[in-house]
């Protein structure tokens, strides 16, 4: 007996091929579940939510796993256990990437948890999964009855030589001067995020205006699905108003809350804060005492809700009515700056960029090609000589909490701080150095990643590393009431808590190097966007002359404990050689030297050393080593080895040639051993070199 499966399909076309969405006969068990389809990629998602409410809960408890598994590349995990484990970074990244445009289109009072599970089960060469997981997860949120308000879809857009280009392949990417994930609802995009080389604020928004057209047709494509394979969807009750509660609130602690909202300290204005909801709570304690012990807590925590809403009203209202913040400033006003460069004596380069109450101490370190970061995914094994690492301890917002090692935030955080100073830092041909930079983020009350865009490129600076132009990081936020809206730039932490988009641009003078936009509303229209990009350039330019006077331009030495890297190349057949049998050769040169050697497949050799000395003499040795011989030329040699018919000389490292007995010494001699011994140091000159390279000596000649 077979299954009678009732398989639903829809495709449009997607570069002359089929990009087709499935569902009917894969994981039936779950809400909703779609095979998205491209060439060979399949990627399986599955959508799935509890039948009831999380009791007491103020937030929507869903989570996003993406996860790649390696069978879909046809490989074998990398390591010595062979099975997919821990997720690595780029899949964190990605799972960040498709929960941002989802979360917001979800009811604000739904607390069902809701899971979804994005597989890559197989992998379409040359192109990346990730904005496809996009579409795939809403597919399966669109057809499950799931209360979501899409379909969102995913699409990537670069540029290469002036032409937009829908879903690049990975060449295309690397010659790209922009680079974005785009996701966004068919009315508009709710998710950006990508890296430029100096791209104009023109260029971008051009960007993302082409690829939501893409966008507008897959979800397209979803909403067809759905009219085939769509469940009903699932019943949620409106919120309640409690417009008189909430009055009755706001009568007893609107003027205070206001008070305490234009205190600037954030610690100061949390504490004033707080005494207000206390004061308000306190008046309806005696209505407390005539409930149950149920009751009065479900009460308690009501009116405190309704409390901490009065708090985001004072904070939104005040903005709109009056143009001025919770900390005072003007709406495109920015926090005020300090900066320190070279505050760690004992690193490669370190700044400490204070921006209002957030602090980060950026922090350099060079290494050799044996410090890249090597990572092993699906698509393959890659290297990368930049990386930035991000920390982000409890102490930066005054708390105490168990630390553990970094979470998606961190690993989100830090990538995007990586990517805005990409642009800048200068290939290996021009500064053969692997670069980490770290930073520790010491206070927090705004945009820490940003504060990392500025400290890292200090740090860079200060050791010495030749970037292309400083970079500053800003992040924009937005207060939306009907058709009114206010841009902000700078956000502190409040801000950023109660409004509705957070928005962070990183990049020169000339131009963009990176862009995340996420909202908290159904989308943003082109003309909050362009606003927004706009006002974040006078604030990022504003940054930039504050770090400019500081630290105006990268220095001209490394530090003293920096590692002195040179550079030479070698024929590539003849890497062996230096290489030798087992490593021996190379090996031999690194002991005697003290040197780092590092050749790659293309015949770089990078030598390293703190020691300027032992750096020289590794590169005598290999230059040594692979210098051609010149007829008529005299050496100083070392006697290797003697025969009957004369001695073999080492000339350079690694190349001998012979002295045949008749031309040792002036004079006849019957045995070669009478007058030279092995190691003897001896000056020979070059007679004659033949086409297997054998090379002939004679002493005499070079004495004469």
């Amino acid at each position: 007996m077979q299954h009678d499966f009732k398989v639903h399909k829809e495709s449009v076309d997607l570069k002359g091929q089929p990009y087709e969405l499935e569902t009917g006969m894969w994981a039936r068990q779950a809400d909703g579940s779609v095979l998205l389809r491209w060439g060979n990629m399949v990627l399986m998602a599955n959508a799935t939510g509890a039948k009831k409410s999380g009791e007491g809960l103020d937030f929507f408890p869903m989570t996003v796993e993406y996860r790649e598994k390696y069978y879909a590349g046809g490989r074998f995990p990398g390591g010595f256990l062979k099975r997919e484990n821990r997720p690595s970074d780029k899949e964190i990244l990605t799972s960040r990437v498709i929960d941002r445009p989802i979360r917001p289109l979800f009811p604000d009072n739904y607390t069902n948890e809701v899971q979804i599970f994005i597989t890559l089960l197989s992998a379409q060469k040359n192109y990346s999964a990730d904005v496809h997981a996009i579409t795939a997860a809403s597919a399966a949120l669109t057809i499950s009855g799931l209360p979501f308000d899409g379909p969102v879809a995913g699409v990537r857009i670069a540029r290469v030589a002036g032409k937009f280009i829908l879903f690049p392949n990975r060449d295309e990417i690397q010659a790209a001067d922009i680079n974005l994930a785009l996701a966004g609802t068919i009315k508009a995009v709710t998710m950006i995020e990508g890296l430029a080389d100096e791209a104009t604020e023109e260029d971008m928004i051009a960007a993302v205006k082409h690829g939501h057209e893409e966008i507008k047709r897959l979800c397209e494509m979803q909403l067809k699905l759905k009219a085939k394979a769509g469940k009903p969807r699932q019943e949620v009750a409106p919120a309640e108003t409690h417009t008189e509660l909430r009055k009755q609130i706001a009568d007893l602690g609107l003027a205070d809350m206001k008070k305490a909202n234009e205190i600037k300290g954030k610690f100061e204005r949390q504490a004033a804060i707080d005494a207000c909801k206390k004061a308000v709570l306190e008046k309806f304690k005696p209505e407390f005492a005539g409930l149950e012990k149920d009751a009065a807590e479900k009460r308690e925590k009501l009116i405190k809700s309704l409390i901490a809403d009065l708090e985001v009203d004072v904070v939104r209202d005040q903005i709109f009515h009056d143009g001025v913040r919770a900390d005072g400033r003007k709406l495109d006003e920015i926090r005020a700056i300090s900066i320190g460069v070279g505050v760690l004596p004992g690193t490669h380069g370190s700044a400490l960029f204070t921006r209002g109450e957030t602090q980060s101490l950026g922090v350099l370190t060079l290494g050799t090609e044996s410090n890249a970061q090597d990572t092993d995914d699906v698509e393959g094994e890659s290297s990368s000589r930049f990386y930035l690492h991000y920390n982000f301890p409890p102490f930066s917002v005054g708390e105490v909490k168990r630390f553990m090692g970094p979470g998606r935030r961190e690993i989100g955080h830090g990538k995007l701080a990586e990517n805005s100073l990409a642009a800048v830092v200068p290939d290996a041909s021009r500064f053969p150095y692997v670069m980490r930079l770290v930073s520790e983020i010491l206070e927090s009350n705004g945009s820490s990643s940003m504060a990392t865009v500025c400290s890292g490129s200090l740090a860079l600076m200060d050791g010495g590393v030749p970037i292309k132009a400083p970079v500053a990081g800003i992040a924009m936020g937005l207060i939306t009431s009907g058709e009114k809206f206010a841009v902000l730039s700078d956000i502190a932490g409040l801000e950023d808590h109660f409004g509705d988009m957070d928005f962070k641009i990183a990049g020169t003078t000339k131009g963009i190097t990176g862009f995340q936009l996420d909202t908290k509303v159904q989308g943003i229209s082109y003309e909050i966007m362009e606003k927004a990009i706009h006002q974040a350039k006078a604030g990022r330019e504003h940054i930039l002359k504050v770090m400019g006077e500081a630290l105006a331009k990268p220095r001209t030495e490394l530090k003293d404990n920096a590692p002195r890297i040179s550079t030479l190349t070698i024929d590539r057949d003849r890497i062996g050689e230096l290489i030798g049998p087992g490593g021996k050769n190379i090996r031999s040169i690194i002991e005697k030297t003290g040197a780092e050697i590092n050749v790659d497949d293309n015949g770089l050799v990078q030598i390293a050393s703190n020691d300027g000395e032992s750096a020289r003499k590794a590169r005598a040795m290999i230059e040594g080593q692979f210098a051609e011989a010149e007829i008529g030329k005299i050496y100083e040699g070392t006697v290797r080895k003697i025969m009957e018919f004369g001695a073999f000389i080492e000339i350079m490292p690694g190349r001998d040639g012979l002295c045949h007995i008749s031309k040792v010494a002036a004079e006849r001699i019957a045995n070669v051993g009478d007058v030279l011994q092995e190691g003897q140091k001896v000056k020979v000159k070059v007679l004659a070199i033949d086409r297997q390279g054998k090379i002939s000596l004679s002493i005499r000649d070079a004495e004469q």
